[in-house]
């Protein structure tokens, strides 16, 4: 088996893993870690060759695109003290910690190198994560939180491994000039994000065809993060700012396919990397385990110690945390549900903070030499306390994860959720009643289709949310919806026949491909209409 073909091979363990983490209950990075592990046994399986510096630029910034599709900038400024304690503070906290208790237990291992060690370990991975909470219901003020968190952290978390690296490599460490470079790799991402949200948006707007926007947004995130790089900023707060600028700015409400296409389109691409990453994770342990020959226990010692210090300090740092945020955020702004309420959460968030793809990826990229061209110190050993603190926290707290949340029984305010929805479909259809009467101001419209349509507008907002129809007109809208239904399958199957014929016309004499294709999407289109 060659490299190309255990590529093939990992993409199809990310599509399969989905629906079979599902049924038995794990979450999909977890299973495709385990089959990473049983691929690595296999004597068939070569070993992993990827280039260290291709590690982070080709893994990090479609998953921190993806991840951004999910959130908004209302729901990273709603939990901004919380995220920022967990994603700037306890990272910083967890990288001093992790090296300095490398730097005790390991010999020989240089204070730059305990430091990046400490800096890849500190930031939880959210995927795994939020991949858990949501087959879970968990509270959504704790899932923004975790996901705001995971983008956040692997910026603070990749700039500090950088200075460490750099000090590594170089030989000379500086804090003054380290927090100079903290600062200006920040300002220089920020800016180059924003300007390339904003030149990607104006563009978008100018392409029109779905096709080509979402073609357009997959390479935006990867500029982004090399543009950036080659600035001296942080490629991932390049890409993450571009990618929250182009969420707040770049939404067009009618282009409805192109939100459909892209929202599928960034599913699939956020699936197939992430599986590929955790799948690789499982792989690297036929090579990283090889270096403890002669010397596993002294290994497995360094190892559980740094696990350790990674799950204590998130614990001794989050209660506190999330206390102080919650009291200030009181102080400020009154009670607020967007702050986890009870140590329970809390407890759950920490047990949440699993290592993943993040760590994997600045693992992997630790460079082979220095500048001096001597092997990069203790780097075997590195790479082995990284992926054993991964391979700890994500597969023990991932498999036990989901009874810790029902054994504490947190879970999500569903009455608070359909209440919303109940505002927002009644919101629509008021927003539709309120476009017709301006159209029925305008033009002349007769009275039998003036009163479909209202009647149309109703249902729409009834569909979403069936709770916004009075009590007394449920049954009347009952049947309604009965008879919709009715008209809505027998028009599903027609529209099906159509489609066969259709397809069928395909292979006929004479038959022109390009015509049927676009009969067929002219069908297709009018298929997802109500």
């Amino acid at each position: 088996m060659d490299q190309l073909a255990l590529l093939f091979l990992l993409l199809l363990g990310a599509v399969v893993t989905v629906p079979l983490g599902d049924r038995l209950g794990l979450p999909a990075p977890v299973l495709m870690t385990l089959g990473g592990i049983v691929l690595a046994l296999l004597p068939f399986v070569p070993d992993v060759e990827v280039p260290p510096e291709y590690i982070l630029p080709l893994v990090l910034p479609p998953l921190l695109y993806a991840s951004v599709q999910r959130t908004s900038w209302r729901q990273f400024a709603a939990n901004v003290r919380p995220i920022l304690l967990l994603a700037v503070a306890l990272v910083f906290v967890t990288t001093a910690a992790v090296g300095w208790v490398a730097s005790v237990v390991v010999p020989g291992l240089p204070v730059a190198a305990a430091l990046a060690l400490g800096a890849l370990v500190a930031p939880p991975d959210p995927v795994a994560a939020t991949a858990v909470a949501g087959s879970l219901g968990l509270p959504r003020r704790m899932v923004s939180i975790l996901e705001g968190e995971g983008l956040f952290n692997d910026v603070t978390a990749i700039v500090l491994y950088h200075v460490a690296i750099a000090a590594a490599v170089g030989g000379e460490f500086s804090v003054s000039g380290a927090v100079g470079e903290f600062v200006l790799s920040a300002a220089v991402a920020v800016a180059v994000g924003l300007a390339l949200g904003w030149a990607a948006n104006r563009l978008m707007g100018r392409l029109g065809d779905a096709t080509l926007q979402i073609g357009l947004t997959l390479l935006v995130p990867f500029v982004a993060y090399v543009l950036a790089e080659e600035l001296r900023g942080s490629g991932v707060l390049a890409v993450l700012t571009c990618a929250l600028f182009l969420a707040e700015y770049a939404t067009d409400a009618d282009d409805v396919l192109g939100r459909l296409a892209g929202h599928t389109f960034w599913e699939v691409v956020d699936m197939l990397v992430t599986g590929v990453a955790f799948g690789l994770i499982g792989l690297e342990l036929h090579q990283v385990f090889g270096v403890t020959e002669g010397r596993a226990r002294e290994m497995a010692g360094w190892a559980a110690a740094v696990v350790g210090t990674v799950v204590l300090v998130r614990l001794l740092w989050l209660l506190p945390a999330a206390w102080a945020a919650r009291r200030l955020h009181q102080r400020l702004h009154g009670e607020d549900d967007d702050i986890p309420v009870d140590w329970r959460e809390s407890v759950v968030m920490w047990w949440a903070g699993m290592r993943g793809v993040a760590s994997v990826a600045l693992a992997l990229a630790i460079p082979l030499r220095t500048d001096s061209g001597a092997p990069f110190p203790m780097r075997d050993e590195i790479v082995y306390i990284a992926f054993a603190v991964i391979m700890a926290t994500l597969v023990v707290q991932g498999l036990t994860l989901p009874r810790l949340v029902r054994f504490l029984g947190v879970r999500a305010d569903t009455d608070a959720a359909r209440e919303f929805e109940r505002r927002l479909a009644v919101r629509a259809a008021r927003a539709a009643k309120r476009r017709l009467r301006e159209i029925e101001d305008a033009e002349e419209i007769p009275e039998e289709i003036s009163e479909q349509l209202l009647r149309r507008a109703y249902d729409m907002g009834a569909r979403i949310s069936p709770d916004m129809v009075e009590e007394e007109r449920r049954e009347a809208y009952a049947q309604r919806v009965a008879r919709l239904r009715t008209v809505q399958r027998i028009q599903r199957e027609m529209m099906s026949a159509a489609r066969h014929e259709v397809l069928a016309a395909r292979s006929e004499p004479g038959a022109d491909p390009e015509v049927v294709d676009r009969v067929l999407r002219h069908l297709d289109v009018r298929s997802l209409r109500p």
